[in-house]
């Protein structure tokens, strides 16, 4: 994989990649930008002090964690090509008084190809693993993901719609940690469709991860078709 150590990316211990896994990795055939065709469920709770604890020293230093998003998503058009994903983020805002704004950080994520877990290392320090996945995204439908590493977590999220389609725009930032310990952020537009929804997860793990992306009833969406583009990172 030329010179790009994919180990040498912060995530929480759900993702440290197997010896033997790392020696089988294909090399990065996909630069950033990325533009992606996906449906999804998702989640937010309230982020508590394990959120904080999840992020890298380079996050922590500059904002304060104030939300957990967590999703399991199938994407049908990618530049790698069809998978699933399972991820946590953790929305931090950055700043004070009128110059306050909201990244989102991704300690944990999860997918079912492993071209996107290095194009996902490679291009945006996001510390992707490999999971093995069940189910779909939605109505009524559990979807499941599992790891395939031997790393011990599971997650799985059940939606319920409420009400009809809504369009739904979104302009996000991602701010990740890079080997060299530097912050870099990637701007992130999506649109599509989403309804509205209570979604039950659950979330397990022989590590730390349901205390910071917990199990429960939470408030959430499911989203159809959405279409979304990740730019290349710059230093923020």
């Amino acid at each position: 994989m030329d010179s790009f150590d994919p180990t040498d990316v912060y995530g929480v211990p759900e993702t440290d990649l197997p010896p033997e896994l790392v020696g089988t990795l294909p090399g990065n055939s996909a630069p950033a930008p990325w533009s992606v065709r996906a449906s999804a469920v998702v989640w937010w709770s309230k982020a508590t002090p394990a959120a904080t604890a999840a992020l890298p020293a380079s996050v922590r230093d500059r904002g304060r964690a104030v939300a957990v998003v967590g999703g399991l998503v199938r994407y049908a058009d990618t530049p790698v090509g069809t998978y699933d994903e399972v991820f946590g983020a953790v929305a931090v805002l950055f700043g004070r008084g009128l110059g306050r704004r909201l990244v989102a950080t991704i300690p944990f994520m999860a997918v079912d190809s492993p071209s996107s877990l290095v194009g996902g290392r490679a291009n945006w320090s996001i510390p992707k693993t490999l999971a093995d996945f069940s189910g779909a995204p939605a109505d009524g439908t559990p979807f499941t993901a599992s790891s395939a590493t031997g790393a011990g977590w599971q997650v799985s999220a059940t939606a319920r719609a409420k009400g009809p389609r809504l369009p739904v725009v979104s302009r996000a930032r991602v701010a990740q940690e890079f080997p060299d310990h530097s912050l870099r952020g990637t701007r992130l537009k999506a649109r599509g469709r989403m309804r509205l929804s209570r979604v039950e997860a659950d979330v397990s793990s022989v590590g730390e991860l349901p205390g910071w992306l917990p199990s429960g009833r939470h408030p959430g969406a499911l989203l159809d078709d959405v279409h979304f583009s990740l730019d290349a990172p710059r230093p923020m």
